[in-house]
């Protein structure tokens, strides 16, 4: 049985490689590269795997999760500078492969190892990552 949460945060980021020249950083990242910065209103789905609980009747309390996810996404990320206020990114390039690995890995550490995680981010309306630790 699968059950899925939907979350909603905005952030800013830039595009960036510290070992790159100026002209490869926009060779690579154009617009993404913006010297200072912009800004996404970012949907994550969050689904997890696993049994129901014959007791309960859930996968999980999506209570639980919701709080969860306040705790290592919406808290951390939300109205911030990926780049300049989020450790997790101090050298880590923030894309939305990036950004969706690390929330992907939080999560992992919070949650009983009985649930497969699948984490699919939206960056834009069009522009989705998807990870489920494979």
């Amino acid at each position: 049985m699968k059950v899925c949460r939907r979350e909603t945060f905005n952030a800013a980021h830039r595009l960036y490689n510290p070992s790159f020249d100026d002209a490869k950083n926009d060779a690579i990242f154009g617009k993404c590269n913006n010297l200072n910065y912009h800004g996404h209103n970012y949907a994550i789905l969050v689904c997890l795997d696993g049994p129901i609980d014959p007791e309960t009747g859930y996968v999980i309390d999506l209570k639980i999760l919701s709080d969860i996810l306040d705790e290592e996404v919406k808290e951390p990320f939300d109205h911030r500078n990926l780049n300049l206020d989020c450790p997790e990114f101090e050298n880590l390039i923030p894309t939305a492969e990036n950004i969706t690995l690390v929330i992907w890995n939080k999560l992992r550490k919070r949650l009983d190892s009985k649930y497969e995680i699948e984490v699919t981010l939206w960056e834009t309306e069009r522009n989705s990552v998807f990870y489920n630790g494979k």
